[in-house]
């Protein structure tokens, strides 16, 4: 038995096509786990991923009766994994169309080919800086949602319709304490203001930093199921966070705020 198996490993043909398709699929359960990491489906996401190579080996070993058994369960658990991981799964095709996700020159340059300009929406970013800015000193709690290429309303429950100029001032008094919109998420929408008064699933993420409140949660939510860009003002310290590709990066100062603010919306200046 074993002198089969080695003569069989002996004459294995390998072809180029063969390590491309390895290369491929070990992209592709990368990066299906770095959406699922730090979230309860990563558990899921491992049990299945273990079940699955436990299958290819008894099938190698042709073990014929367990491997009907695991195939069978991996057959049904396709349906049952849809339904399971439908956050996740949408997560990973917002990402494709994402322009964060094509980094490095090769990448820039697909973009620009084949996906630069579908669906874009940019916005003018400096009455957002210029509002959260008087609102960190004054220390008033705001969450401004900026859709990009996906439509965020998809994500939004509820909120009061604007359809406003995106205007510095109009920001700050939105969020006053006094204001009756001050309440929920805004949405900033094809250079507009969309809508305020916003309600948004929050995020279930175990490692959310220490200091983080419900403005929090809600901004990296809708961070996971699209491509927007969450600003955080915080009502207790007025620190200032983004939130955008399932990350937080919580409590900047104004300076790096800004910079990184730029760089979301405005990545085609660097591109070469």
């Amino acid at each position: 038995m074993e002198l089969n198996i080695n003569l069989i490993l002996l004459f294995i043909e390998i072809r180029w096509l063969d390590v491309l398709d390895i290369l491929l699929v070990a992209y592709l359960i990368y990066r299906l786990y770095y959406i699922v990491k730090g979230t309860n489906a990563i558990n899921i996401f491992m049990g299945i991923l273990s079940i699955y190579v436990l299958w290819k080996i008894v099938e190698a070993f042709q073990m014929e009766m367990l491997s009907q058994i695991l195939g069978q369960f991996i057959g049904v658990g396709v349906i049952a994994l849809i339904i399971v991981f439908q956050q996740e799964i949408r997560k990973f095709l917002l990402l494709l169309g994402n322009r964060n996700f094509y980094r490095g020159r090769t990448g820039r340059r697909f973009y620009k080919r084949f996906l630069k300009g579908v669906g874009v929406s940019s916005v003018d970013i400096k009455p957002v800086l210029k509002a959260c800015n008087v609102l960190s000193r004054n220390k008033v709690g705001a969450l401004i949602i900026i859709a990009r290429e996906s439509n965020p309303q998809l994500f939004v429950v509820g909120g009061q319709k604007l359809d406003s100029d995106v205007n510095a001032d109009l920001l700050i008094a939105i969020f006053q304490k006094d204001s009756p919109l001050h309440d929920g998420a805004l949405l900033i929408q094809n250079h507009r203001i969309s809508m305020a008064q916003c309600v948004l699933r929050v995020s279930d993420n175990p490692r959310m930093p220490d200091g983080t409140g419900l403005r929090h949660r809600s901004a990296l939510g809708i961070a996971e199921q699209s491509d927007v860009v969450s600003v955080v003002v915080s009502e207790q310290t007025g620190s200032l966070s983004i939130a955008h590709d399932s990350i937080l990066e919580y409590n900047l100062n104004p300076g790096l705020f800004e910079k990184k603010l730029n760089r979301l919306f405005h990545l085609d200046q660097k591109e070469d």
